[in-house]
C-alpha cells in the first residue's frame, strides 16, 4: 500500500521525491533499492518515536491511501535531513528466516562429512544468522536443530528432508561493509527499521536471534569481504570443515570483490584436502524469478551441489532431490 500508492507522486518533486528522481543508476532490488530505503526510514521514525503523527496512521493502525500518503509527506518535509542521509545506506534487513537454509545445508553436510564447523558468513549484517546451529527448523516433514532452541522457525518444506545431525562450531566470525553491532540501540533500532511493521512474527523472530547473538558473542567485522576472506584461508585448522556461506548478499558486492572473493576460495579449494575440507554455500538470486537458488561447492574435488531453492525470505523451501547423494553436479 505504502510504495504503490507514493509511486505515482515522486514526478510532483519535493523532499525524499528529488533524491529519488536524481538517483544515480537502479533504484530497483535489483540495485540500490531505493524504495526499500525509503520505507526503512519511515518505520525508523515510527520506532524511534520521533514521528508520533505518522505512528498513528502505521500498522497496526489501518488506513486509506489519502491518510497514509499526507502524513508520509508531511513526515519527509518535517524530517529531510534525515531522509537525505537516511537513503546513503543500503538496506540491511539480516532476515533471520534465512536459516532454515544453512540448518538444512549444514545438517545434510554434516551426514556426509561429520566434522566441527568454521563458519565465515560474507555479508554478514548483524550477523544474526552465524548461531544457525542454536536454530530449530520443524516441518510437517521432521525437525532438525536442538531439541531445546530458542528459535525454532516453521517454513513450509517440500522434497527430501535432511536428517538430524550434531553440529558443532568451533568458530563463526563474519564480515559487512557496515555491519550493525547489536550492543547498540540505534544499530538495533536500524536493524529492526527494515523489518515491516504488519510483519509482527519476523519482528519476534529478529529479537530472539539478537538474544541468541548476544549469548553466543558473535561477532561481525567491518572491512572488505574479498580481503577478510583471504585472510581466513590463510590457515586451514585440520579436522574442521570450514563452511562459508553468503545469503541475499553477493549481489550487494562490487564485481571485483566478487571476482576476488571466488578467486580466493577456488584457490583454497584446489589445496584442500579430507583433513581440511572446505564449503562454500550460497543462497542468491539467479535468472529464475522464483525464490533463491541453493548452491554449493565442496573441496577437495570441487563437487558441485543444487540444494534446492528457497524463497528470500525463508518462508519456503524446495529441497533437490539431487541433495540426497553425492553426485556431481555438471
Amino acid at each position: 500500500q505504502l510504495l504503490t500508492a507514493l509511486a505515482p507522486r515522486i514526478a510532483s518533486g519535493g523532499p525524499v521525491y528529488d533524491r529519488i528522481n536524481s538517483w544515480d543508476g537502479d533504484i530497483t532490488p535489483s540495485g540500490a533499492s531505493v524504495p526499500l530505503r525509503v520505507a526503512g526510514g519511515l518505520h525508523w521514525l515510527v520506532l524511534s518515536g520521533d514521528a508520533p503523527e505518522l505512528a498513528a496512521v502505521y500498522p497496526p493502525a489501518t488506513v486509506n491511501d489519502a491518510a497514509l500518503i499526507a502524513e508520509v509527506e508531511a513526515a519527509f518535509s518535517a524530517h529531510a535531513r534525515f531522509f537525505d542521509a537516511w537513503l546513503d545506506n543500503p538496506p540491511q534487513t539480516n532476515e533471520v528466516r534465512r536459516a532454515v537454509v544453512l540448518v538444512a545445508a549444514a545438517n545434510w553436510l554434516m551426514d556426509h562429512y561429520p566434522l566441527p564447523l568454521r563458519v565465515s558468513e560474507l555479508g554478514a549484517s548483524a550477523g544474526l544468522n552465524l548461531g544457525f546451529d542454536q536454530i530449530a527448523v520443524e516441518t510437517d516433514t521432521g525437525r532438525i536443530g536442538p531439541y531445546d532452541a530458542r528459535l525454532t522457525l516453521r517454513p513450509d518444506w517440500t522434497g527430501p528432508f535432511p536428517s538430524r545431525q550434531n553440529i558443532k562450531v568451533t568458530d563463526r566470525r563474519g564480515v559487512d561493509l557496515r555491519p550493525i553491532d547489536i550492543s547498540d540501540a540505534d544499530h538495533c533500532l536500524r536493524l529492526m527499521s527494515f523489518l515491516w511493521p504488519d510483519q509482527p512474527e519476523r519482528l519476534e523472530a529478529t529479537k530472539a536471534a539478537m538474544s541468541l547473538a548476544r549469548d553466543l558473542g558473535t561477532f561481525v567485522d567491518a572491512g572488505d569481504a574479498a580481503d577478510w576472506i583471504e585472510a581466513r584461508l590463510v590457515t586451514p585448522e585440520p579436522g574442521t570443515l570450514h563452511l562459508i556461506y553468503h545469503t541475499i548478499a553477493w549481489q550487494y558486492f562490487p564485481s571485483a570483490t566478487a571476482a576476488r572473493c571466488q578467486s580466493t576460495i577456488e584457490a583454497a579449494g584446489a589445496r584442500a584436502t579430507s583433513e581440511t575440507p572446505l564449503a562454500w554455500l550460497g543462497m542468491e538470486a539467479d535468472e529464475v524469478r522464483d525464490g533463491a537458488a541453493i548452491t554449493l561447492r565442496l573441496w577437495p574435488g570441487d563437487l558441485r551441489f543444487a540444494l534446492g531453492r528457497a524463497d528470500f525470505h525463508g518462508r519456503w523451501i524446495r529441497w533437490s532431490d539431487l541433495a540426497t547423494s553425492w553426485e556431481k553436479v555438471t
